[in-house]
């Protein structure tokens, strides 16, 4: 048994994050990371134990602009959740980052990271 990680990286999406009342109505950037781990046998030929790209893309674009979103804690507990029922999928790791957090000193971004296993 062979297992691939497949990576998209650095996704950008504007999207109504946050429990500040402008959160709620101004959208903002965020970024996403999702990794899969997908099991293949070593036999396979064609698509059989791979993960489309597009649509893992279109999953993850879908649950981020899917209405307000209260913390990145839900966001990436829901894209982990999603991934892990893609047919094959064993293991996610998500991250979601907001670049522009209202703290009072310098800041590159604020992450969340979940990690999950089918089971």
């Amino acid at each position: 048994m062979l297992t691939h990680r497949v990576t998209l990286q650095s996704m950008r999406f504007h999207t109504h994050i946050g429990v500040l009342p402008h959160e709620a109505e101004i959208a903002q950037s965020i970024e996403v990371d999702v990794s899969v781990w997908v099991s293949r046998e070593e036999s396979a030929e064609g698509s059989e134990g791979v993960v489309d790209y597009r649509n893992l893309y279109s999953l993850v674009a879908a649950t981020v602009t899917d209405g307000h979103i209260r913390y990145l804690e839900d966001l990436v507990e829901r894209l982990a959740e999603k991934a892990l029922a893609i047919a094959g999928v064993e293991r996610v790791l998500v991250a979601a980052r907001k670049p522009h957090v209202a703290l009072p000193g310098p800041l590159a971004h604020a992450e969340v990271s979940l990690e999950r296993r089918r089971g």
